[in-house]
């Protein structure tokens, strides 16, 4: 399992997944996204009450998990039987964690902020970030892609390849199904509030072990880094992560905040309405710019790297057991 992860990792790391092959044949959250709107559009009425509908919010996760853990199996099983099997499984697995696209999407906020200014910045974040960007300026345009960064970090890279770890591609998959039927029903919304609950909740669950692991990745990877500390790293996380909205999220931003000297979060607007958020980091510098957010990929592309050693010696532990 942690094998398939490793090369899985490897193997995004270097080639992503291919515009071309999207154009043909969309994503695995493409097609997982598919069907959680079918079991939306089916399940989810506004005539019944609120707790059918959060009943049936359950059932609808129990679907979605059933079918994309089950389909995992047999995936992996048939592909185990094939000469060549193991390349394949080891290429489907390769597109459900976000190494490089989640890096170039954070890169390309830098390169806009950089060349273009302001309104490049805020264009380019608009596309990684919720909260409204034209109320940001250069510093909260470069918070934002920084939290983006540490967080997609820890739910698009480390927690798909934790669950492939630990459950083959059938974890993977799951994961994968459930952290997408949160990003599109777990909203607080009148139509996702009892709907949506159960992708939520369980959103939360299984990211917990992958916020706290990229949160020490980060910690570690600041030993590597001139002028960055892992004991303000480990000290912020300690003092900020709790106070974050999100249960999961505060652990790597606090993480990276900590370890650049830096300060992320804090209040923020989404469609416009102002949300009060306490800062992680606190007392870290407040002023960022492009320069910042290029350390922090730098953070993170060693945190990477760590997390593919790390996986690749749980591999060669259990083969030696």
């Amino acid at each position: 399992m942690f094998l398939l992860a490793f090369f899985a990792l490897i193997t995004e790391r270097i080639f992503g997944y291919p515009d071309w092959l999207f154009r043909r044949i969309g994503h695995p959250v493409t097609w997982i996204g598919a069907l959680i709107s079918r079991l939306d559009r089916d399940l989810n009425r506004e005539s019944d009450d609120f707790s059918t509908r959060k009943r049936k919010g359950v059932y609808a996760l129990l679907a979605l998990l059933g079918i994309t853990t089950l389909l995992g199996l047999v995936i992996e099983y048939d592909l185990m039987m094939l000469p060549f099997g193991p390349i394949l499984l080891v290429l489907i697995a390769a597109s459900l964690p976000a190494q490089k696209s989640l890096e170039t999407h954070v890169e390309a906020v830098a390169t806009a902020l950089r060349d273009g200014g302001l309104l490049a910045g805020r264009k380019a974040v608009s596309k990684i970030v919720g909260r409204d960007p034209e109320k940001l300026d250069e510093a909260a345009v470069c918070r934002a892609a920084i939290e983006s960064l540490a967080e997609n970090f820890s739910d698009g890279v480390v927690a798909p390849a934790f669950w492939m770890g630990i459950f083959g591609l059938a974890g993977g998959v799951g994961y994968k199904a459930a952290n997408t039927a949160d990003s599109m029903i777990g909203h607080k919304l009148p139509r996702y509030e009892a709907f949506g609950w159960a992708a939520a909740r369980f959103d939360d669950l299984i990211n917990l072990p992958a916020s706290r692991l990229s949160a020490l990745l980060f910690a570690v990877a600041a030993g590597f880094i001139d002028g960055a500390s892992p004991g303000n790293a480990v000290r912020a996380v300690r003092r900020d992560a709790r106070h974050h909205r999100s249960p999961n999220a505060g652990w790597p931003e606090a993480a990276m905040a900590g370890a650049l000297g830096i300060a992320l979060a804090g209040p923020r607007s989404y469609g416009g309405r102002m949300i009060e958020a306490r800062f992680m980091g606190e007392g870290g510098r407040s002023e960022l710019n492009h320069h910042d957010i290029r350390r922090a990929l730098k953070l993170a592309r060693i945190a990477d790297a760590l997390l593919i050693g790390l996986f690749g010696l749980m591999a060669w532990i259990i083969w030696q057991v």
